[in-house]
């Protein structure tokens, strides 16, 4: 299964992601290795938790991602 992972620098230093298609699943780390890595367990771990109370793993809905880019003010 593949899902979208959205990742921001967090103001502390590193990095901090969401995954979208699972809600209250986040990541985190000091470089982009770590906080992708942190974040892979917490799928793996998310998805775990939902199969062990028979709830339905949501997949990937098809999140897009792009950039609008606005004239200087």
């Amino acid at each position: 299964m593949d899902y979208a992972v959205v990742i921001h620098p967090a103001d502390e230093g590193g990095y901090w992601a969401e995954v979208p298609a699972l809600p209250g699943c986040y990541g985190q780390g000091e470089t982009m290795e770590e906080v992708l890595e942190d974040t892979r367990q917490a799928i793996v771990s998310r998805i775990e938790a939902l199969r062990e109370d028979g709830q339905p793993v949501p997949t990937e809905s098809g999140l897009v991602v792009t950039t609008i880019t606005l004239p200087a003010a």
